[in-house]
C-alpha cells in the first residue's frame, strides 16, 4: 500500500475542511500546545449557514473569534472543561459554557451525553509506515479520533514526535491540512522571594525517589528549582513541564526508581519552550500515555512515594479547597488536582501538597478563609486534603480534627488575618 498517495488524496484547503462542518454538530478538539489554531482561527467565518455548533476542548492558548465575539451566540459555543483567558473574557457574551469534569473521566463523561461528530488535532508528519504523531497532547485526542465520524488533522513539522499512546494511523484520518505554525511558547517565570520561599518549604517535604506530578506556573518553578539535590526522582504527571527538565538536565530526575513505567517519563501534556519540545522529540524516555490512564487515582496510586503538587485559589478552615472560581465566577477547572490527591492516598509513602501565597492584591485578600466565597466550587474536598503550604509554612491536615486543622492553617495564613480567622472560628463554631 502506498501511504504517500493516500496522505495526499486527503490533502484539502481549510475551507474544505470547514464545509464538512453542519448545523447542530459537537466539534472534539485537541488541546494545549496541540489546539488546532488553523481551523479554528477560521471557524467563525462559516458563521452565516450553521446554528448551534458545539466546540469541546479545554485550556485554550489563544482568543478566537467563534466565541470572543458576541454576534456568534447562536452560532457556535465553546463547551470547556478548563477555563483559560479567552473563555473568562467572554463567559458574558453567551458563547462559552463550562463544562464541570475531572480529566480522566472526562471523555467517558462528556459522550455519555453526546458523542463528536469531529475531531479536531494536530499531529507530526507521517513515517514510511503510514503513522503520524498526535505529539505533545494525548490527554483525549485518541479517544476523540476513535469516536468522531470525520476525524480532521493539521499536519505541522514543528511538532515533536512523541512516543506512546499518541500514534494515528493515515488510514483512520479523512482531511487533512498543512500547516507550519510555531508550537506555543510559555514565556519564562519570574519568581518572587515569597514563591522562592514555599518552594523550599514543598522541597523538605520531598523525599528521595519520590515521583512528581506538578504543574507550570511560578510557583512549580519555584519547587523545581530547589530539588536539584535530591536523587532519583521520577515523573508521572499530567503536564511535562520546563522545570521538570530542570531536574532532569540537574540529575535530580532519573525515573530508575519508579515503581510503573521504571525509567521512563509519563505525561498526557506539555508545554513550554522550544528546548523543551527538542528533548520531546523522537525521545523514547518519555511516554505520552491517555488521560484517563494517567490521571486514574487507582493507577497514580501504584506509584511509591508518589508526590502531587496542586495549588487552590482558597482554603476554607476546614480544608476544603477551591481552585477554579471565585465565587460564582468561573476561573479555571477542576483538571487534574482532584485525581492527583485522590491518587497518592493509596501510594505507600504518598503526599499531596496544596502550595499557594497566602495572600492577594497585596496582602489585602486572604487564601485562606473562615468559609469558601458563597458560590466557590469545591475542587478538593477536606476528607482528601493532606499537606498545605504557604510562604508562612506547613499545615498538615491528613487525619486532623477541624479544631485541629484551625490552628495549623491560621499558623500559616499572613499575620494581618490571623485574628480575624480565630475569631470568625469561634464566631460561626468551626470547630
Amino acid at each position: 500500500m502506498n501511504f504517500r498517495e493516500m496522505y495526499q488524496r486527503k490533502v484539502v484547503t481549510v475551507d474544505e475542511a470547514l464545509n464538512q462542518i453542519k448545523s447542530g454538530q459537537e466539534i472534539g478538539c485537541s488541546l494545549i500546545g496541540c489546539e488546532p489554531v488553523t481551523m479554528l482561527s477560521q471557524l467563525h467565518t462559516i458563521k452565516d449557514r450553521v446554528q448551534d455548533v458545539s466546540v469541546f476542548t479545554a485550556l485554550l492558548s489563544n482568543e478566537y473569534e467563534f466565541f470572543m465575539n458576541p454576534e456568534m451566540r447562536g452560532h457556535f459555543t465553546l463547551n470547556s472543561w478548563f477555563y483559560t483567558t479567552g473563555a473568562r473574557k467572554a463567559h458574558a457574551n453567551g458563547t462559552v459554557s463550562f463544562i464541570p469534569l475531572e480529566l480522566h473521566r472526562a471523555i467517558s463523561c462528556r459522550t455519555a451525553f453526546r458523542k463528536p461528530d469531529i475531531f479536531l488535532g494536530c499531529a507530526s508528519p507521517m513515517d514510511q509506515h503510514g503513522y503520524l504523531s498526535l505529539s505533545i497532547d494525548s490527554v483525549c485526542e485518541k479517544e476523540l479520533a476513535e469516536l468522531a465520524d470525520t476525524v480532521i488533522i493539521e499536519v505541522n513539522p514543528n511538532f515533536p514526535r512523541s512516543f506512546g499512546d499518541t500514534h494515528i494511523h493515515i488510514s483512520e484520518i479523512d482531511y487533512i491540512i498543512e500547516t507550519d505554525r510555531e508550537l506555543p511558547v510559555i514565556p519564562e517565570a519570574t519568581v518572587s522571594e515569597k514563591e522562592k520561599v514555599i518552594g523550599e518549604y514543598v522541597a523538605d517535604l520531598i523525599e528521595d525517589e519520590s515521583t512528581l506530578q506538578i504543574g507550570f506556573g511560578n510557583i512549580p518553578l519555584a519547587v523545581t528549582s530547589c530539588l536539584k539535590n535530591k536523587k532519583d526522582l521520577g515523573v508521572h504527571s499530567e503536564l511535562f513541564s520546563e522545570g521538570l527538565l530542570d531536574l532532569y538536565e540537574a540529575g535530580a530526575i532519573t525515573n530508575r526508581k519508579k515503581t510503573i513505567w521504571k525509567d521512563k517519563f509519563v505525561a498526557d501534556c506539555a508545554i513550554g519552550s522550544k528546548r523543551l519540545y527538542d528533548f520531546l522529540d523522537n525521545n523514547m524516555a518519555v511516554e505520552f500515555q491517555r488521560g484517563s490512564i494517567v490521571n486514574d487515582p487507582m493507577i497514580i496510586g501504584r506509584n511509591h512515594k508518589m508526590v502531587a503538587i496542586n495549588s487552590a485559589l482558597e482554603i476554607d478552615l476546614t480544608g476544603q479547597c477551591c481552585a477554579e472560581s471565585i465565587g460564582f465566577r468561573h476561573y479555571s477547572g477542576t483538571g487534574g488536582q482532584k485525581e492527583f490527591v485522590q491518587g497518592v492516598q493509596y501510594s505507600p509513602g504518598g503526599k499531596s501538597i496544596i502550595a499557594f501565597l497566602s495572600t492577594a492584591r497585596n496582602d489585602t485578600i486572604s487564601h485562606i478563609v473562615p468559609i469558601l466565597t458563597h458560590g466557590a466550587a469545591v475542587t478538593t474536598s477536606r476528607v482528601d486534603v493532606d499537606y498545605v503550604v504557604t510562604e508562612y509554612g506547613v499545615a498538615s491536615l491528613r487525619g486532623r480534627s477541624i479544631k485541629e486543622r484551625i490552628k495549623e492553617l491560621v499558623n500559616i495564613a499572613h499575620p494581618n488575618f490571623r485574628d480575624f480567622l480565630r475569631s470568625e472560628a469561634e464566631r460561626n463554631q468551626i470547630w
